[in-house]
């Protein structure tokens, strides 16, 4: 290390400014300003170069923290962008959108705030794109076999630039306008500006990757056909079916789930920035049902859109704000956070249980009956005589996802294990020959790192089944989980 007492000199964690709320609620653009070099070096001088770093297995992807660590307080930033490019093909995606379980594993944080980690990260490539550093690369010769990836959110993209690189002729499936899946649709620009996904993407093209958007596998093409075509295919089509809350008045006019929303505010603003959408939050009271970071990008859109009031419900408990003796170090903890979004107003509810949204006399929600949350043998429950109306327009249901949509087609018939998540075997292959399945589709709800590191180890799987061997990296298998 360039320092091996930067631990002790610097204990303090400093992290750049985010923009003022006045300020950022009047735009789209990211909370966060780029971190001033000089803060970059300084925190990076705090990791201690552990004998064993558990960062490494912290992140799914492996990220070589140390190495690059050390680098960026060297101020040797191209060296920092080819060490974090060795295990992460987007780190601008998981420097913006991962809640950085690395930072949760870090060893200095037994006894002091944990390094920067995700901070660190965005700097390295946001540096390495400003310099130019970051180039397309082709492959140098073809092998003439073919592979279809469905769905280009993070590990459709991760498998297909690495098959791209190994040589394959690589068709990405998207049933949307464009790229990105979550990433460009999902995801508001003020936590991920669209510009960063396009610029991907514009690389992957460059390298040979070919894009074929508007076309959704099963419906305007069949999977027999997309099978008979190519030499492999990776279902990559993430965990997309929302978790409903099935109680009275579900079909009135004005309850969304949260990705219907915040689908409609990105697409509307990739078309016309001056439009909101077609569900406009402006002038209305908001509640959002469930405390996750989907919850939270709903909470950040309704600002920006005018919302007369905002009010996020959680089921269960308010977190601790430290970590308790069941989730010790270096598992990621579930911890009471702040988000950005939190930051610029609205209520939080906690041990709230919808049990009604209450209509109005043109029948549209304008209220929401919540009782107290009950702790019982069969699980969480309302508690009888502790409802109280909260005024409601708009409700977003915000409480995650159950797995991936069915595939509707007998030629590829994939069975759903446990969690309802697509079956596959440790190398991400299916009973289909030629057919893997990769990131939430397989997972279930996971965390974009995940994702990304399932894309590059599924890539090496088909170049083996492809070619018979591989060198691509293979970070994860298909039954890992994370600390626990």
């Amino acid at each position: 290390m360039a320092d091996p007492r930067g631990f002790l000199k610097v204990r303090e964690r400093e992290l750049a400014p985010k923009r003022p709320v006045a300020l950022r609620l009047k735009d789209w653009r990211e909370v966060v300003d780029p971190a001033d070099p000089k803060l970059v070096a300084r925190q990076a001088s705090r990791c201690m170069d552990c004998g064993v770093a558990f960062c490494h297995q912290g992140c799914p992807l492996g990220n070589l923290i140390p190495e690059w660590n050390d680098l960026m307080h060297r101020g040797r930033g191209r060296e920092a962008i080819e060490r974090l490019h060795e295990t992460n093909n987007f780190p601008e995606f998981t420097g913006r959108a991962c809640p950085a379980p690395c930072e949760s594993a870090c060893v200095l944080g037994i006894n002091q705030p944990a390094v920067t980690i995700k901070q660190i990260e965005n700097s390295i490539i946001d540096q390495a794109f400003a310099q130019g550093w970051v180039q397309p690369q082709p492959p140098s010769r073809l092998t003439g076999k073919t592979v279809a990836v469905v769905g280009s959110g993070p590990a459709g993209l991760a498998a297909a630039q690495q098959l791209t690189r190994a040589g394959h002729t690589v068709a990405v499936y998207e049933r949307d306008e464009e790229p990105g899946g979550l990433l460009r649709f999902g995801i508001p620009d003020f936590k991920l500006e669209k510009e960063l996904v396009a610029r991907r993407v514009e690389q992957l093209k460059q390298e040979g990757t070919r894009f074929r958007c508007g076309i959704e596998v099963g419906r305007d093409m069949a999977w027999s056909e997309l099978r008979r075509r190519f030499d492999a295919v990776v279902v990559a089509t993430g965990a997309t079916v929302p978790r409903e809350l099935p109680i009275p008045g579900r079909d009135l006019p004005g309850v969304h789930f949260a990705m219907e929303y915040l689908t409609a505010s990105n697409r509307s603003r990739a078309t016309d920035r001056s439009v909101a959408g077609p569900i406009d939050a402006r002038g209305k009271h908001v509640v959002v049902i469930g405390g996750g970071d989907t919850g939270a990008d709903c909470i950040g859109t309704a600002h920006r859109q005018g919302a007369r009031s905002v009010t996020n419900l959680a089921i269960g408990r308010k977190p601790s704000s430290s970590r308790s003796d069941a989730q010790p170090w270096p598992v990621h903890p579930t911890l009471f956070e702040v988000s950005s979004s939190h930051e610029e107003g609205g209520e939080r509810r906690y041990l709230a249980s919808t049990v009604e949204f209450v209509s109005d006399a043109d029948g549209a929600v304008r209220a929401l009956r919540v009782a107290e949350t009950g702790f019982t043998e069969e699980g969480r429950v309302p508690i009888p005589g502790t409802e109280r109306l909260i005024d409601a327009d708009l409700v977003l249901i915000a409480m995650g996802f159950t797995g991936p949509e069915a595939v509707e087609d007998a030629t590829i018939a994939l069975p759903r294990d446990a969690r309802g998540a697509f079956e596959r075997q440790r190398d991400y292959a299916t009973d289909l020959p030629g057919v893997f399945v990769a990131g939430d589709a397989g997972r279930g709800q996971s965390l974009i790192v995940w994702a990304i590191a399932e894309g590059r180890a599924a890539a090496a799987s088909v170049d083996r089944y492809l070619t018979g061997e591989t060198v691509l990296p293979s970070p994860v298998t298909a039954f890992d989980r994370a600390f626990a």
